[in-house]
């Protein structure tokens, strides 16, 4: 089981400390995991929210690649049938 500061995490979890809220909403990413996840100055990251799950942050060209995908599922589905006969 992979250690992260101090904390034991399951494979490919990771818990990367606190970070606090700037005056003007910004945070700083550790280093830590802007390392593991590929993440370099100028990149572009979504963030999405659950009122009752919290805030996730992911990166913008990944979330438009699963967009895509999830899209082409549309051109495999059989038309709805009119209800207007």
């Amino acid at each position: 089981m992979p250690v992260h500061g101090n904390k034991p995490c399951e494979d490919g979890k990771h818990i990367f400390g606190t970070v606090k809220v700037g005056e003007r909403g910004q945070i700083v990413i550790p280093k830590e995991a802007r390392e593991i996840f590929g993440i370099k100055p100028g990149d572009s990251l979504m963030v999405l929210g659950d009122e009752k799950q919290g805030i996730a942050l992911v990166r913008a060209d990944k979330f438009r690649s699963l967009a895509a995908k999830m899209l082409k599922i549309f051109d495999r589905l059989p038309a709805e049938p009119d209800d207007e006969e």
